[in-house]
């Protein structure tokens, strides 16, 4: 495969990154506005961490930005950090005297569990993984 060829490939992962950042907003807004499902504290710093996200890779793309990962992978990964940690709250890893959620929705309250195992902690953690990974694997166009 061709140097040219490969970069190209590699520079779909910003397209990947910034899809899958769209597509875990607009689902996060259907779950909390739609289905009616209130957010914990945690599940509400990880929304300040991914909104943004949409629109930064976004307009990092459109630009051609050649340091877009030098301010968006940050913020993915200080949103990846809560993740974790709300996991492992949520899974009883951690235990539950310190979870920050004193008000409101519990931040291990189960709200939604597809096929047994997918709950919304575990989606959230998953998006924070795969636009990380995708930041840190591509490669701006002006970088060739």
């Amino acid at each position: 495969m061709e140097k040219e060829e490969l970069s190209s490939k590699v520079t779909y992962l910003l397209y990947a990154a910034w899809s899958i950042a769209l597509i875990a907003t607009v689902g996060s807004l259907f779950f909390s506005e739609v289905m009616q499902l209130p957010p914990c504290v945690l599940c509400w710093y990880q929304r300040i961490a991914m909104y943004p996200l949409v629109l930064i890779i976004g307009a990092g793309i459109i630009m051609r930005d050649t340091k877009l990962k030098s301010y968006a992978l940050p913020l993915s990964l200080i949103g990846l950090a809560i993740s974790i940690y709300h996991n492992l709250l949520y899974y009883g890893i951690l235990p539950e005297s310190i979870a920050p959620c004193t008000q409101g929705v519990s931040c291990t309250t189960v709200q939604l569990q597809w096929l047994g195992f997918i709950t919304i902690p575990l989606m959230a953690l998953t998006a924070f993984i795969s636009v990380s990974l995708c930041l840190l694997f591509s490669k701006s166009e002006k970088g060739k």
